[in-house]
């Protein structure tokens, strides 16, 4: 593997370049991710019974169903382009941190519901950390 070094306010880290394995599955569960917030998309767009019920459930005007797709879809073609996955996963970041304020608020169950959102972006972080070498570099993991 290629070693590449970054400063970081000072600090000496290295962060090094996603082998193929790395990149593969990083791929993968970007893909698996991907696939999971765009069936979300494209119900909230479609605004089906469920979905309408789900987020009248929540407090939300059914109306904003399809907002809230487009929004989603918005962020997702973002990080599905390599040169602006950074800033869709910043940005499906915020948009999971609402579902996870929305959670709580309506005192959803913590680890099955209220934390979902958090693992999504767990994995939507990890899966861009594996391939792709300028979030490694924000994000090094450091031995110590």
């Amino acid at each position: 593997m290629t070693t590449h070094s970054a400063t970081n306010h000072g600090t000496h880290t290295h962060a090094e370049t996603p082998g193929r394995g790395a990149h593969i599955a990083g791929l993968i569960v970007s893909g698996l991710v991907v696939l999971f917030l765009l069936f979300d998309s494209v119900i909230h767009i479609m605004n089906t019974s469920q979905v309408q019920e789900a987020m009248a459930d929540l407090g939300f005007d059914p109306s904003l169903n399809r907002v809230f797709g487009i929004v989603l879809l918005i962020c997702l073609v973002l990080y599905v382009v390599p040169t602006t996955a950074i800033l869709g996963a910043v940005l499906l970041t915020g948009y999971l941190g609402g579902a996870v304020a929305t959670n709580l608020l309506t005192e959803q169950p913590i680890v099955s519901t209220t934390l979902f959102p958090i693992y999504t972006g767990i994995f939507v972080w990890g899966g861009l950390w594996l391939r792709d070498n300028g979030v490694r570099n924000i994000m090094p993991l450091r031995r110590g």
